[in-house]
């Protein structure tokens, strides 16, 4: 029998998903030197994460609707999440996706797949009237400078002293995130800022690495928390 709480948290671009489809959007509809301007400013800690969603729709100017759409259709989810998913409900862990993209392609993509009872928690976008794009961030927290949408905050809210935090991530805007899970599965940038800081890490190629870890776990008679983990959380409440 399973005595275990975990919760589970998971980025979505380049996570749930073969390609960061945020980036394959503005790269598709945008221009591709001020793309790269802008996103460079924010690897480089000149803008936050919401300043550099802005100033990418503002780079696009117009967009046409059913385009937009249609390219959302071609970008595909990564093999083996469905099974993912399907192992999380059968072990009762609870599963949210926590993403520093858009409502408007994560909540169309996991209907698409038949995964739309997932807690998404991102920032929001709209196409308006005049085929503008218009991004709001109900999540922020200027506390929060690596993603717009504050993944930590979600993580504090859903979690409790029994639960056992695991985070699934790949880049910058989990960097911030992972100081507050005890168990942190990282490929691509966030394995190397993982590195770069000696963070605790499981490497992963696959949702099938992530399954198999967390049996490993899962069945082990004695699981310690991380205690840099533990601390970040205590000061989370403690401001909270």
């Amino acid at each position: 029998m399973n005595y275990k709480s975990f919760k589970i948290f998971i980025d979505f671009d380049g996570t749930v998903t073969v390609q960061d489809v945020g980036e394959a959007i503005f790269n598709k509809f945008g221009n591709h030197e001020e793309n790269y301007s802008i996103i460079d400013d924010l690897l480089n800690d000149r803008i936050s994460s919401k300043e550099c969603w802005i100033a990418l729709c503002k780079s696009i100017g117009t967009i046409e609707k059913n385009s937009l759409n249609n390219f959302i259709d071609t970008l595909e989810v990564e093999a083996g999440f469905s099974d993912f998913v399907d192992f999380c409900s059968e072990n009762k862990f609870e599963l949210f996706i926590l993403s520093d993209g858009f409502d408007y392609y994560i909540n169309r993509i996991l209907k698409r797949e038949g995964l739309n009872s997932i807690k998404a928690y991102s920032n929001k976008l709209v196409v308006t009237d005049d085929n503008k794009l218009k991004p709001s961030f109900p999540f922020y927290n200027e506390r929060c400078t690596s993603s717009a949408n504050c993944k930590w905050d979600h993580i504090i809210k859903h979690s409790g002293d029994d639960d056992f935090t695991v985070f699934i991530g790949d880049g910058n805007s989990d960097k911030e995130t992972i100081q507050y899970c005890d168990f942190i599965f990282a490929k691509d940038g966030l394995l190397r800022f993982c590195e770069k800081e000696r963070i605790t890490y499981f490497p992963f190629e696959n949702f099938n690495d992530v399954i198999k870890r967390l049996n490993e776990l899962n069945s082990k008679k004695r699981l310690k928390k991380r205690h840099r983990a533990e601390l970040k959380r205590r000061e989370a409440y403690t401001i909270e």
